[in-house]
């Protein structure tokens, strides 16, 4: 059976593992995220320990260079996170290690792994947001990840002020108050009301505000890109309140306009967390891994 590794790649931490698939990880290591020379090197002294490869597979925070025909391809761009913009990720790994590497966003990773082990299985038009620290969307469109002109940059979908929230200047440092980030991350929701988001409790406001505005995003993305289902992780939804009045927000800024028995009778299986839990990111590495694998064979 083909071995593969993987590296979930964040700007806070990197997680390394070996194994077949999330049910199947035989070693894994944990360490914060240093320069990109220190860090990288911790991710191969992990793997040069363990045995040979079939494939490697990253899921790295980004931006990043994904069109292979680019002189940059595998580097992350310009990223806020001090010292990683222009920092070459899969060449080193692939010299190394001598195995073809797979790369790709850490949500379009998440997405990936759900679809072949978790809450998008059989299903081939998914997309998975993560909200925390900043806000993340990777999409799965007909069986492939979304690529283009760069990569999805969902978090920074402009929405609709809602009419209680006028005055709040906004957490990003590009459009301020006007994209989903900036109103809805974790940073926002803090910002916003004075506290982090998991001293709030359950019956605080700021869960049908945060609540309305995830609803607004979804149904530009359930418009345009008409998932067959909506996986949302990360810090924030751990809250258990956001699932149902996210999905009572989104019906009803909707208006029953997507003629789906999903969006109406099964919108609890509609708008879910992820089955994998917090092992999303490392399995769609293991699954970005089984592809550049097959691609090569």
């Amino acid at each position: 059976m083909a071995l593969y590794g993987a590296i979930e790649a964040g700007g806070t931490k990197f997680v390394c593992a070996v194994g077949t698939g999330p049910a199947d990880l035989r070693a894994q290591a944990r360490f914060p995220t240093a320069s990109p020379r220190e860090t990288l090197a911790r991710c191969l002294e992990f793997f040069r320990a363990q045995p040979q490869l079939d494939a490697l597979g990253v899921g790295c925070f980004g931006p990043l260079e994904l069109r292979r025909s680019a002189p940059h391809y595998g580097r992350v761009t310009t990223t806020p996170k001090l010292g990683w913009s222009n920092a070459e990720i899969v060449g080193p790994l692939q010299q190394a290690l001598c195995v073809p590497v797979g790369f790709d966003t850490d949500v379009n990773a998440a997405v990936l792994g759900e679809a072949r082990w978790g809450a998008a299985q059989n299903l081939d038009t998914v997309i998975y947001i993560t909200i925390g620290t900043g806000i993340g969307g990777g999409a799965l469109l007909g069986g492939q990840l979304a690529h283009g002109l760069v990569h999805p940059e969902m978090g920074h979908l402009l929405v609709p002020r809602e009419p209680d929230d006028l005055t709040f200047a906004g957490d990003c440092p590009f459009h301020g108050g006007r994209c989903w980030e900036g109103l809805a991350s974790g940073p926002a929701l803090e910002r916003r009301w004075g506290q982090r988001a998991e001293t709030l409790p359950a019956d605080h406001p700021a869960w049908d505000l945060e609540a309305r505005y995830i609803a607004a995003a979804l149904t530009s993305l359930v418009l345009v890109l008409s998932p067959e289902r909506v996986i949302l992780g990360g810090g924030v939804m751990q809250v258990s309140a956001l699932f149902p009045l996210i999905r009572s927000h989104l019906k009803r800024s909707l208006a029953r306009y997507v003629q789906a028995d999903a969006l109406e009778q099964g919108i609890d299986q509609y708008v879910v967390p992820p089955l994998l839990g917090t092992q999303s990111g490392i399995a769609g590495a293991l699954a970005l891994a089984e592809r550049a694998a097959l691609a090569r064979a």
